[in-house]
């Protein structure tokens, strides 16, 4: 049955077109994702689909009496509390209602009144009240936004069960993976819709990835097509051919239009300028003393613990994502360590050269009148060369710069707010929820600046994607305000979070710095000492013998701990055995560290006496 058909849609927007006859259909199981770069249409295309735009061009029909549901990117709730937006007019099935609110991160606010909720709380209770209701179709702009791990786990299987037709807006490359069987690629007003086959194994994304691919091939080839025979068409004209028939006539105009052709523009020129370089940071980071955090009193309310006291030492070219459900204290641990935020237990300690960027969920407060180039240019009259070069290199180029921000899409205010931490040249990058809102490929372009970029970075992001590309270490806070590293990344954590309490590590008050050699307190800063270095009594040929055993048995280790993360990764669905195999990975971590331990005592004894290795 088709609920949705779309057809010849055309949209625009103040200065430039979005798309143009563009046609989609949807039926019972469809589930498309909507993929492009930040301001191609996506929100627009999803709000015409859904009625609340009117398209200047075709026509939508809807399939008769089907109940289509939609989540806009910014909803707006009626007023009351919580639960009456999510559950009024359910009847008996209120409970649902509640249920989803719960699943969603909103349970503890059922109470609380619809005007006093944050943006993102706003759209967990529109999406908590959507999900709770009989559709035919669903049509979600951005759903995962503000949603933590957890939340968005049981979204994606919600979304993958569902049997009626869905039209999705994420940039979760992870849900749109699992959930979408085909994916329509919005570029430069066409829209290409990516059916999966064979080699894509049912997934509309990867189907998506191939035909992108396989199309940018074909575009480059034809252009090297045009150039080649434009050079001899090129030739041919300049040897003075005769043009007495309508045949020379016929191939001078082909000729002609050969060699004035050109390929189509890209829809961004070049990458993006993120290479902004960074302050030099010098051998001491950022350490965390015995650092904890409570909100105090407020009238009736009392005081509420929020991060109970841990150390923890960030050192050049560390990489620490922060996990756990929404509302654990994660943005304000990242406030604690930026100095927006004192600490009410312990101290934090930073280096001389740090220099902070911070990417926030929240971004600058900008005026939505101001103009691009008026932001970037700051306290200066106009901007600079080198501002209007930065701009293009942030894909703001000509008539983006002048437009107020007030127009720019979501993803395009994050883009610009990602400039303007980056411009300061920091040295330590704290990222909140960086990922909200940026497209796929602004996405990939961050994950590999990261990749090469030498100063600290501190991650706090519901991506699992984008965790397991940029982060080494994951440090978990739980709900009780403890926080500790958890073996196995991002994935160790989620798979132990769905093995239940048994499976997950022990989060301690306190978590060591890396060197171990720091003991803090909450008054000031520790006092260091420098233990003396036994010298080995083993012989120089024992301990490289000795070293090179515990290298092999270090390699060895390591690669059995990534294969059973690997069948963890593959077995996210088999909750049975998500528990066995998240103690496996336990078991093989803990061999993994005995064996470092062990290497680093060897390396130690040889370092001693004056062996290189």
């Amino acid at each position: 049955m088709i609920l949705i058909d779309g057809a010849d849609l055309v949209a625009s927007r103040p200065g430039r077109p979005l798309f143009t006859d563009l046609s989609l259909t949807v039926a019972d199981g469809d589930r498309v994702g909507v993929v492009g770069i930040n301001g191609c249409g996506k929100s627009t295309l999803l709000a015409v689909l859904s009625g609340e735009l009117e398209p200047e061009g075709g026509v939508v029909r809807r399939g008769r009496n089907a109940r289509i549901g939609a989540l806009p990117q910014r909803p707006v709730l009626p007023r009351g509390t919580v639960r009456s937006a999510a559950c009024d007019g359910l009847g008996a099935e209120a409970w649902q209602g509640e249920a989803m609110l719960t699943r969603l991160g909103m349970g503890d606010m059922l109470d609380r009144s619809t005007e006093e909720l944050s943006g993102g709380q706003h759209k967990r209770v529109a999406l908590a009240a959507l999900l709770a209701r009989e559709w035919d179709a669903l049509i979600l702009d951005e759903p995962t936004n503000h949603l933590d791990l957890d939340a968005i786990a049981y979204l994606e299987s919600w979304l993958a069960d569902f049997a009626g037709g869905l039209v999705l807006v994420t940039h979760d490359r992870h849900v749109l993976d699992r959930v979408t069987t085909k994916v329509l690629e919005l570029d430069r007003g066409r829209g290409f819709l990516h059916v999966p086959d064979e080699r894509s194994g049912g997934s509309g994304y990867a189907a998506y990835l191939a035909g992108r691919s396989e199309r940018e091939a074909q575009a480059a080839a034809a252009e090297q097509t045009r150039k080649n025979l434009a050079r001899r068409e090129l030739a041919w004209l300049r040897r003075g051919a005769p043009a007495r028939t309508s045949k020379p006539k016929a191939r001078i105009a082909t000729a002609t239009a050969l060699v004035e052709g050109r390929a189509q523009a890209a829809a961004r020129d070049g990458e993006l300028g993120l290479g902004l370089g960074s302050s030099r940071l010098g051998s001491k980071g950022i350490e965390l003393h015995s650092v904890g955090f409570a909100w105090p009193a407020d009238g009736d309310s009392p005081a509420r613990r929020v991060l109970r006291p841990f150390s923890h030492g960030l050192e050049p070219g560390d990489r620490l994502g922060i996990v756990g459900a929404n509302g654990v204290g994660k943005s304000t641990l990242l406030d604690l360590i930026a100095g927006r935020r004192d600490p009410t237990d312990g101290h934090v300690e930073v280096g001389r050269t740090v220099k902070i960027g911070y990417y926030d969920q929240l971004g600058r407060e900008l005026a939505l009148d101001r103009r691009v180039r008026d932001v970037v240019a700051g306290d200066q009259r106009d901007p600079s060369v080198a501002d209007v070069k930065l701009m293009r290199q942030f894909w703001f180029d000509g008539d983006a710069q002048f437009a107020p921000i007030g127009s720019l899409s979501g993803g395009e205010r994050r883009r610009l707010q990602l400039l303007l931490t980056l411009i300061e040249q920091p040295n330590v990058l704290l990222l909140d929820e960086p990922t909200t809102d940026l497209d796929l490929d602004t996405l990939r372009a961050l994950e590999d600046f990261l990749d090469d970029w030498p100063g600290i970075v501190v991650v706090v992001s519901h991506d699992r994607v984008f965790l397991d590309r940029t982060v080494s270490d994951v440090l978990a806070i739980d709900e009780h305000g403890r926080a500790a590293i958890v073996p196995g990344g991002v994935g160790g954590w989620l798979i132990r979070r769905a093995a239940g309490p048994a499976a997950l590590p022990s989060l301690s008050a306190s978590t060591s710095t890396k060197s171990e050699t720091t003991s803090t307190s909450a008054s000031g800063p520790s006092q260091q000492s420098t233990p003396t270095r036994a010298v080995s009594k083993k012989s120089p040929s024992t301990l490289r013998h000795q070293l090179g055993l515990a290298e092999k048995t270090l390699a060895k280790a390591t690669a059995e701990r990534d294969a059973a993360q690997d069948e963890l990764i593959a077995a996210s669905a088999d909750h049975e055995a998500l528990a066995r195999l998240g103690s496996k990975l336990a078991e093989r971590q803990q061999r993994v560290d005995a064996a470092e331990e062990h290497w680093l005592s060897l390396a130690d004894e040889a370092e001693s006496i004056g062996i290189e290795f």
